[in-house]
């Protein structure tokens, strides 16, 4: 019979590789291993599902810029625009969940499987949410070649001749494309609404007057309204913006409870492990609050969002369901 010490010895033995096996089922040994080598072994890549220029292509690269900075990793920026931005994103839902590919997209990203037709992955269950970085008010600009001045003159003449009339839209399920079909509900006009790939060339055909109206990020229009290359109609905000005092709202011009704001943040394929979806997420919040951030957000009406991986999660749910109900509202179908 074995004696007492020998007993408690391989009882203890017993407890610790029990131990390790309950450790090992719950971390499996590959992302252990990835999670402790991140972000060293290769570049991280960041992949923006749009042209550059766009608004979420700048908060990508801030947001690579910072993981850089932070961690000393070397950081990549994609640019992989196409299919409203349905190419990009689909090639980081196919990307191994390790860490070293993530997505900077931005609103539209949760509604792509409602706008977009063939689109089989659900962005809330098949993504990993890590942050939501800003967002900005809408504003709504029109070709400088049209004589209208207010919001009110574009209903008038739209509704007088609305085969003489386009809205452009970034992308389908980009906030631009709620925004207008909210728009047009309202103001019960019948516009065609015509998608782009991105904001640039949707504005590119504004300012030439090949298309009437397009609403988007103030990040984005306000440059060229300032220029004179569009006319700047209203601003999609409860008050007029301190930065932009000379734009009137939108309520203010006829449509009262017209609010529309874009947002953009960062997504990784599901199974990222959270604890590197943490990091980034506070590496995130932690720019947000960065003067000098600050600073290159408010000079394009951008506002900062900081936010928990929870926080956010949390507020897609609760978005989702009411843009839903605004697409079945018009009858909407995936195109």
């Amino acid at each position: 019979m074995a004696d007492k010490t020998t007993i408690d010895t391989t009882r203890r033995k017993l407890l610790v590789g029990s131990a390790a096996g309950l450790a090992a089922a719950a971390f499996p040994a590959p992302a252990v291993r990835a999670q402790a080598a991140w972000p060293k072994e290769r570049p991280v890549k960041v992949v923006v599902p749009f042209p550059a220029g766009a608004a979420n292509d700048a908060m990508g690269r801030i947001a690579g810029q910072r993981i850089q900075d932070k961690l000393g990793a070397t950081v990549v920026v994609e640019n992989r625009p196409g299919g409203s931005a349905v190419i990009g994103t689909t090639a980081v839902l196919h990307s191994p969940p390790d860490g070293y590919t993530l997505l900077a997209s931005a609103f539209n990203h949760i509604v792509l499987n409602l706008v977009v037709s063939g689109v089989s992955f659900d962005p809330q269950k098949d993504f990993e949410v890590v942050a939501r970085t800003a967002k900005a008010p809408l504003v709504m600009v029109m070709a400088p070649n049209r004589p209208e001045k207010t919001v009110a003159e574009v209903i008038a003449a739209a509704k007088a001749q609305p085969d003489k009339w386009t809205f452009a839209v970034a992308a389908l399920g980009a906030p631009s494309h709620l925004a207008a079909i909210d728009f047009l509900r309202r103001a019960g006009l019948d516009m065609t609404i015509s998608p782009y790939r991105g904001t640039a060339p949707a504005l590119t055909d504004v300012m030439g007057g090949h298309v009437q109206l397009l609403i988007d990020s103030s990040f984005a229009l306000l440059p060229s309204a300032r220029d004179g290359k569009v006319k700047a109609l209203g601003i999609a905000s409860p008050e007029r913006s301190k930065l932009a005092p000379e734009i009137p709202t939108i309520a203010e011009s006829g449509m009262p409870g017209f609010q529309w704001q874009s947002w953009y943040g960062i997504w990784a394929p599901k199974g990222t492990p959270l604890p590197i979806r943490e990091q980034v997420n506070a590496i995130m919040r932690e720019a947000m609050a960065d003067p000098e951030v600050l600073k290159r957000l408010e000079a394009t009406l951008l506002e900062p969002v900081v936010e928990t991986i929870y926080e956010t999660r949390s507020y897609i749910a609760s978005e989702v369901p009411r843009l839903a109900a605004l697409l079945e509202s018009v009858n909407f179908k995936p195109q």
